[in-house]
């Protein structure tokens, strides 16, 4: 699991809700909506236009987008 000090804005992670185990992982982004400020940082939900605290989620990994030099050096391997 990825601590909530290392996310960073505006990125995309596969997560789990903390309140629903059983739920499946979802796509979420880390938003800055309410402010540029770590204290201010929420998690949009994709296809809706809830956000929810940082808190509320369990981070699996980081989405890094394909044309990103750490996906080429992964499509590399």
């Amino acid at each position: 699991m990825i601590p909530l000090q290392k996310l960073e804005p505006e990125c995309f992670y596969w997560a789990t809700l903390k309140a629903d185990r059983e739920a499946p992982a979802e796509v979420v982004q880390v938003s800055t909506i309410f402010g540029a400020e770590r204290e201010y940082w929420s998690i949009a939900r994709l296809g809706s236009d809830e956000h929810r605290m940082l808190a509320d989620f369990e981070f699996v990994t980081k989405i890094v987008p394909p044309s990103s030099k750490m996906s080429l050096e992964l499509a590399a391997e």
